[in-house]
């Protein structure tokens, strides 16, 4: 049997997300590799290095610990049964979120590039923030292997 219209809007909109966070972030990353002030090793550790450690632990503490897991996919099954993700407002609503927190990165580059601190936390914050994304995705599909919710997500016609 076929998904639901509202659980195959709900996983779009769940992997929409990541691909614009995903894509947000390399867009941040090229653009800190710009700045003339920071040496190549200090870029290196900061857009890809750390980022990239705080993503690994976000997916590995998520999915691995039980209780946290569980929160997780709680918080994926009541958003997709509250109707997050299913409309147009909703999703541009994410979206807006992932393109605000990208404006903070890319205010602090710019800042770099006048003078300024070069970014750090703010790319680790966001590497953590795309792992928990990506532990999302996951757990959808354990949502949909779950025999007693997918009978709730699968289209009856």
């Amino acid at each position: 049997m076929a998904f639901t219209p509202s659980w195959r809007l709900f996983r779009r909109m769940q992997h929409t997300l990541l691909a614009v966070a995903a894509l947000t972030y390399l867009g941040a990353a090229l653009e800190a590799w710009r700045v003339p002030s920071a040496g190549e090793a200090l870029k290196l550790a900061r857009t890809a290095i750390f980022p990239g450690m705080f993503l690994v632990a976000s997916v590995t503490i998520v999915l691995g610990v039980p209780g946290l897991r569980h929160a997780l996919l709680r918080h994926l099954w009541t958003s997709y049964r509250t109707g997050f993700g299913q409309s147009v407002i909703s999703v541009l609503s994410g979206v807006g979120v992932l393109i605000g927190l990208a404006g903070f990165i890319f205010w602090q580059i710019h800042d770099a590039t006048h003078g300024g601190r070069y970014p750090g936390g703010a790319f680790s914050g966001y590497g953590a923030g795309i792992g928990l994304l990506i532990a999302q995705a996951v757990l959808l599909r354990r949502i949909e292997h779950d025999p007693e919710l997918r009978r709730r997500i699968e289209d009856e016609a």
